[in-house]
């Protein structure tokens, strides 16, 4: 049973207190629902431009940015769906 950990870059912490609480404390939810499942990757969806990231996790209108690296799951980025793709 592998246990993952959430670590966030700067540039993830930077982006979620940019947001309302209300949005915040749902990103705090799910993310600890996501972290505390077996798998939490049946949740995730894989990036087909793993330059970006490798996967995302849809948090109502918000999208979460993160890549796996041994038992971390390391959030790279947030934002709403419509600004999370654009260069």
């Amino acid at each position: 049973m592998a246990k993952y950990q959430l670590l966030y870059k700067k540039v993830a912490v930077k982006s979620i207190q940019k947001l309302s609480p209300q949005i915040k404390k749902r990103l705090q939810i799910k993310l600890e629902f996501f972290v505390s499942q077996e798998d939490p990757l049946i949740f995730a969806k894989a990036l087909t431009k793993p330059a970006d990231a490798q996967y995302r996790f849809r948090v109502g209108n918000y999208r979460v940015l993160f890549d796996i690296e041994k038992n971390n799951i390391v959030i790279l980025l947030v934002q709403h769906r419509k600004d999370i793709y654009r260069k």
